[in-house]
């Protein structure tokens, strides 16, 4: 009995001193603890514009690349193209010259978040804005520019290496519409 109680002691005061629940670290060394990392892995994003005429069929496109990452660090990207245009705000000159502007930004504005992988698929969280000068003047409007603008923001699931209409819409002033497509391949 005396062996017994020898040996339960011994025991106890071992799960005592290395159980994490009375204040002690564990006694297996940190170094043989396995970690479980995410990889990480590199995509690259192809962005097509794509204004559709009457026929649904492309009348002006541009492209835009970007490359995101599935890390912490490397899951927010942002990319802004375009230009400023000045708006005359102010008291013209005696020969109708304007003294004061003020800028307009248009362009094309990509911004993707929330990088990650979902099975052999991406996931993203995009949004897009895109604006641009109207071609007509409209009468009697001090020369005014029209802005065009369409603003999109979703979370969209891309399969690789095939491209995705991630946005589309009507546009209001004629029978044409606008329409986003995105291409996600992985980088080795």
């Amino acid at each position: 009995m005396r062996k017994f109680t020898t040996i339960f002691g011994v025991l106890l005061a071992g799960v005592v001193l290395t159980c994490p629940i009375f204040g002690q670290q564990s006694s297996v060394p940190a170094d043989s603890a396995k970690t479980t990392e995410i990889p990480t892995h590199y995509f690259h994003l192809d962005l097509l514009v794509q204004e559709l005429g009457a026929d649904s069929k492309p009348v002006n496109s541009r492209s835009y690349s970007i490359t995101v990452g599935t890390a912490r660090e490397d899951r927010n990207v942002s990319m802004r193209t375009g230009s400023r245009i000045p708006v005359p705000t102010g008291a013209a000159t005696s020969t109708g010259t304007p003294t004061q502007f003020q800028y307009m930004d248009v362009g094309v504005n990509f911004d993707v978040s929330d990088v990650r992988e979902i099975g052999s698929k991406l996931a993203i969280n995009l949004t897009t804005d895109i604006s641009s000068l109207a071609s007509e003047i409209r009468p009697n409007t001090l020369n005014a520019p029209v802005v065009r603008n369409n603003r999109w923001h979703s979370p969209v699931l891309l399969s690789l290496n095939k491209p995705t209409v991630v946005f589309k819409s009507d546009s209001l002033d004629s029978k044409g519409s606008m329409q986003v497509l995105v291409t996600a391949t992985p980088l080795q």
